[in-house]
């Protein structure tokens, strides 16, 4: 019984002092709770004294270690950097979530935020090809080609190309806030259509009627920053990984409006003594301001297309493992959508995508368009039902022409009046894509009291402009839009998304970055120039090399003319390399990622260590070890020379690949040039033994300065300074004469000076090349007669 008692009032004692513990418990936490509340508050209140500007740069940022810090987010450490990037990383994991409260943020204060309205009226694209035989890829019919487009540019002969129509008066409206789907068969015209409204039309097809943004036509602004074209081709460079790519894009094409919306958006909520979300509010400063700003987006766009698992993965090519085809599609897309353009023209963006990851990536662009107001055409090849029910518009193309263009609940509908019907196990898209085919067309008809005929793409047109969606449309394009509800920021009117100081240094750090991911190609080369200085050394031994005749100076000008052309071949592989990335750069150039020039002088400038170090090692070996002149300042004199020509060859084979786009061509023309030069440079056929005909190109020829700027250096020197017997001359100048060489010093300095002209002028050259020159594509459409 004492044992019982003792126990019931140990128990409670236990639950007395227990009950204590939790009050204490929570009163800790409460009160751990209220200090940190009230530490945000303070700050909070603190940042709201700010002025705007300076307001729109600070954020209060949690630290791994829980402390609250108040950051300039312009000027960030690496700890702070790491744990911002840590704080926002949940964006990309919700992203509905989101695009919800920052809508709710914008909402609060009354921002509009900018949309897009896109019309086209009696839009048609045509195109000139050779038909028929004529336009089948023999050899015949490419020299035919050449020949006959050269005397069509001289009006010699008649163009005997036809007219191809590929868009035939198509109208219709693309409307803010909603998702349109472009469908159709094969070679309807699909990407023409999006090229076109993006404003990325080949120059060599021809366009004519209107394409109006919100009211404005396409020259009163910049359309390729105002909207963003998605190519159906993969073109990047196989060397970067996922992250650095996207994250390229994402420095080049800017922050848009983002800063001018935080500047607004800090200005309201002051006025109006709102606290804005931290987590929305910390984001948006960080994507806005600061050198991470690119890096933000980047983030958050991988994270949405699901690239986050990949991004530190190459992205890979035939040569080189890399990530695989779907990922590389949707890193297309992923570059694309760093841009702060408002309108997105997708072109098969499901190409090697399962079901359900299409499925995921059309929704995120969903959210984005219903919540945030943006305007996106999505071409899809056969999207699953599930996708298919994302969308708001469907415009179906075939034949170049509309057959439907309006909501997606009334298109059945209309082929239904049309006579055919989708079946209920039928996919509608599937069903879309058939209906216009002559082919599969007949099992869609229910109409039993008529006998089936095939109904033409033309016909199936006509009837749309009658159908009720059709009228809609047509007197929605009567009334103009009013340029006065644009949103100042909708349209871009700058050529660029980041000033040139910013898109230099972009390409700065990517061609570092290329050359280190290539430097196996650098070390061979410098591996091979090496060993070929070792063999001409041992060749041209200075234990077997006299300076006691004319014939012992020619056997030193050889010398001399064996290290030009190892300088020069060691260019070579600019073609090469130079090729490789063009269709890369041309993608980028033409929409509008950098001006060609920020592209060219990285290339150059860059590579210069390089040059330095190649020569260093050849003359390093053969200077001394030949037995050259033992003068130290010529020594110096040479390595200038040859420096400069490995400049200028470089800057050749840069040049012909920007002029020939072609590895082949290139090649041939690079290996052609240095036959050239090597012919009248003035070594294989001294000077007076060329033909007048044939001078111009001994005064033309980078070849021949190197080579008599580095003989007057050589044969002028103390080395040479001597007579032989029958002659008063110093034999220097009697080796100079005997090749056509003039005997004055002023010759190394005219050489040096042509060569670095060479340099200048075939590096402005290749400038010149990319900027208007147009990429090779490798692809032709061929068009057979009908009978």
């Amino acid at each position: 019984m004492d044992d019982a008692g003792e126990i019931h009032a140990f128990g409670r004692s236990l639950r007395r002092e227990s009950s204590v513990w939790s009050r204490g418990g929570e009163e800790l936490f409460s009160r751990s709770s209220r200090d940190e509340d009230d530490e945000e508050a303070l700050r909070w209140a603190a940042l709201e004294k700010l002025p705007t500007y300076d307001r729109a740069r600070t954020a209060v940022l949690a630290m791994p270690e829980g402390e609250l810090k108040e950051v300039n987010v312009d000027k960030l450490g690496a700890q702070e950097k790491h744990a911002l990037l840590q704080r926002i990383a949940w964006v990309g994991d919700d992203h509905e979530r989101f695009l919800s409260k920052f809508k709710d943020r914008v909402d609060r204060v009354g921002i509009q935020l900018p949309t897009i309205e896109v019309r086209y009226d009696n839009l048609n694209v045509e195109a000139e090809a050779y038909v028929g035989s004529r336009g089948l890829p023999t050899i015949l019919n490419t020299y035919a080609n050449v020949l006959e487009g050269l005397a069509n540019a001289l009006h010699l002969t008649q163009n005997k190309k036809r007219k191809i129509s590929i868009l035939h008066n198509v109208s219709g409206i693309i409307k803010p806030h909603r998702m349109t789907l472009l469908l159709g068969p094969p070679g309807a015209g699909k990407t023409s259509l999006l090229l076109a409204l993006a404003g990325t039309l080949p120059s060599s097809l021809k366009m004519s009627g209107d394409i109006i943004y919100n009211g404005h036509t396409m020259d009163e602004f910049v359309p390729r920053r105002s909207a963003a074209y998605v190519s159906q081709h993969d073109l990047h460079m196989a060397e970067l990984t996922v992250r650095e790519t996207v994250n390229f894009s994402a420095k080049c094409q800017g922050i848009g409006h983002r800063f001018d919306l935080l500047m607004e958006l800090s200005r309201r909520e002051k006025e109006e003594n709102i606290k804005p979300d931290p987590e929305i509010d910390i984001y948006l400063k960080a994507a806005a301001t600061g050198e991470q700003k690119a890096e933000v987006v980047t983030n958050h766009i991988l994270k949405v297309l699901g690239l986050d698992i990949c991004a530190d993965t190459l992205v890979g090519n035939n040569m080189l493992r890399g990530i695989s085809g779907g990922q590389k599609k949707r890193v297309t897309t992923a570059e694309m959508l760093v841009t702060p353009g408002r309108a997105l023209f997708m072109d098969e963006i499901s190409t090697g995508l399962d079901s359900s990851t299409t499925f995921q990536i059309v929704n995120s662009i969903r959210q984005t368009i219903h919540i945030i107001g943006g305007t996106a055409v999505i071409a899809l090849l056969q999207p699953a039902p599930e996708t298919y029910e994302l969308f708001d518009d469907i415009i179906l193309l075939s034949d170049g022409q509309v057959v439907y263009n309006g909501p997606r609940e009334h298109v059945l509908e209309f082929f239904k009046s049309m006579g055919f019907k989708c079946p209920e196990r039928k996919g509608v898209a599937d069903f879309l894509q058939e209906v216009t085919s002559r082919k599969d067309q007949g099992q869609y008809w229910i109409n039993s009291d008529e006998t089936y005929r095939y109904v033409p793409v033309k016909e199936f047109a006509e009837a749309f402009q009658s159908f009720h969606v059709g009228q809609a449309i047509k007197s929605e394009l009567a009334v103009p839009f009013d340029k006065n509800g644009s949103h100042p920021a909708a349209l871009k009117t700058s050529q660029y998304g980041a000033s040139m100081k910013e898109l230099l240094k972009a390409n700065i750090n990517r061609e570092v970055l290329l050359m280190k991911r290539n430097s196996f190609v650098y070390i061979f080369k410098a591996t091979q120039l090496t060993i070929m200085a070792i063999i001409a050394m041992t060749v041209f031994l200075r234990i077997n090399m006299h300076h006691d005749s004319v014939t012992d100076g020619g056997i030193y000008m050889g010398a001399l003319f064996f290290g030009i052309l190892m300088i020069m071949f060691n260019g070579l592989a600019e073609v090469g390399l130079t090729i490789a990335k063009l269709p890369v750069f041309f993608k980028q150039r033409n929409l509008l990622f950098f001006p060609a020039w920020t592209y060219t002088l990285p290339s150059w400038l860059i590579k210069t260590p390089l040059s330095l170090l190649n020569v260093t090692i050849w003359v390093g070996i053969t200077y001394y070890g030949i037995g050259f002149d033992p003068n130290v300042q010529r020594f110096f004199r040479q390595f200038l020379l040859l420096f400069l020509m490995n400049e200028a060859s470089s800057g050749l084979f840069r040049f012909i690949a920007g002029l020939a786009r072609h590895q082949v061509v290139s090649s041939t023309l690079g290996s052609f040039c240095i036959l050239i030069f090597m012919l009248t440079g003035g070594f294989v056929l001294a000077r007076e033994n060329v033909k007048k005909w044939w001078i111009w190109g001994y005064w033309i020829s980078p070849l021949m300065y190197a080579q008599n700027a580095l003989s007057v250096n050589e044969f002028l020197g103390h080395s040479w300074n001597k007579t032989i017997p029958g002659f008063k001359e110093p034999l220097g100048n009697l080796v100079l004469k005997s090749r056509g060489v003039f005997p004055d010093t002023k010759w190394y300095w005219i050489g040096a000076g042509a060569l670095l002209g060479y340099v200048l002028l075939f590096n402005i050259l290749y400038t010149v090349c990319l900027t208007f020159l147009d990429h090779l594509t490798a692809t032709s459409q061929q068009y057979l007669k009908k009978h």
